[in-house]
């Protein structure tokens, strides 16, 4: 299969965002940091933009389930800019200051830099920029990365899992080479969409020999480079533990050939972080299987269909899409995220561990390539 795969997909329909940025003089001042039974705030908003993708990555979108006949959302199932806009201001009234774009392949939905551009332009509760990400598999990243800086994208993350050749094009199972994604990730750096980030979903025997070379790849360069540990997003039946290599292993594996000094981690970040003793490269460890990170989540994800889900293993969710047309108050999807969130007492990660340790062979997950990593 060649690379010609890659196409954009249109937007369901064209539309003025300039009048669907938030106005901050119209924001409640009454509006207080929105926050769940455990006391997690809600910072960061996960949106998916589209359902497809261009690559059928084996641990995320296999082609024995993705194939050409998969009954992806069409045009019209799909959140248009003004809906997606509208969920946005929701939540950017509630005290997110982040929202990171995601999906499938968030580049292939066209006119995505108009989108970015309107996110930008929202300000937070104190008044500050909203910071806009994104994550991609990096393989239109090199012809839009300008554009995107330019329209108010603050960083960029892209999943690379091999500077391999064959074993990348093997992993994203439609031949694309790695080649094009380093060019990507070069042009990000080079437009200062930093830090650039780099995610290496890490599976044993398919490419835990990479962890090293990517390392000495990224040396002495502005990237953050994060391994993260193989998950069980298609449910048990298409997962196994044995095919997990833990993060400790994998720090374990940089550090037989690098000293390591740990950095602080943030709130509601993912990674434990760390930096090579000589200062040419942070590392990030992500220890979704092994040690889950329930505990001060502030992450919230809205699937390209308008649902809300607390928890990228959560078993329900929220459907937004009934607040959000032209003819609702301007509040409705707001008060529907509060009220959702400010109910989640959930740890659906860390019960998750205790259905994987039990042995349990199936349970309910959402489709990655629906609601983003």
């Amino acid at each position: 299969m060649q690379a010609a795969l890659v196409q954009e997909v249109p937007a369901a329909a064209s539309l003025d965002l300039q009048a669907l940025v938030a106005d901050p003089a119209a924001a409640d001042p009454a509006s207080a940091v929105c926050r769940d039974q455990l006391g997690r705030p809600l910072r960061d908003l996960r949106l998916s933009v589209i359902d497809r993708c261009n690559f059928r990555c084996t641990y995320c979108m296999p082609k024995e389930r993705f194939g050409r006949d998969y009954p992806f959302l069409s045009p019209e199932q799909r959140l248009s800019d003004a809906e997606l806009l509208r969920i946005v201001r929701a939540f950017v009234s509630l005290g997110v200051e982040k929202v990171r774009l995601t999906g499938g392949e968030p580049l292939l939905r066209k006119g995505i830099e108009s989108l970015v551009e309107a996110i930008a332009a929202m300000r937070t509760l104190d008044g500050g920029q909203v910071e806009v990400a994104m994550t991609t598999n990096g393989s239109l990243l090199a012809r839009k990365a300008r554009s995107l800086r330019d329209a108010g994208l603050g960083r960029v993350t892209v999943s690379l899992d091999s500077l391999d050749d064959p074993v990348f094009r093997a992993m994203n199972d439609v031949d694309f080479p790695v080649g094009r994604v380093l060019e990507g990730i070069e042009a990000a750096c080079a437009v200062g969409l930093a830090p650039v980030k780099v995610n290496c979903v890490v599976e044993c025997g398919t490419n835990d020999a990479q962890v090293l070379p990517l390392v000495e790849h990224f040396r002495g360069s502005d990237v953050t480079l994060r391994f993260i540990e193989y998950m069980d997003v298609e449910g048990p039946s298409a997962w196994s533990q044995s095919r997990v290599v833990p993060s400790g292993e994998i720090r374990g594996m940089v550090e037989r050939a690098h000293a390591l000094l740990p950095v602080a981690r943030r709130d509601g970040e993912t990674a434990s972080n760390y930096m090579l003793a000589d200062g040419s490269l942070k590392l990030g460890f992500i220890s979704s299987v092994s040690h889950p990170f329930c505990g001060d989540c502030t992450r919230a994800r809205v699937s390209v269909d308008g649902r809300l889900h607390l928890c990228l293993f959560a078993t329900s969710s929220v459907d937004l899409r009934p607040h959000l047309g032209a003819d609702r108050p301007a509040e409705a999807a707001a008060q529907a995220v509060r009220q959702a969130w400010q109910a989640r007492g959930d740890r659906y990660s860390e019960l998750r561990a205790a259905r994987l340790a039990s042995g349990k062979r199936q349970y309910p997950t959402v489709r990655m390539s629906l609601v983003g990593g």
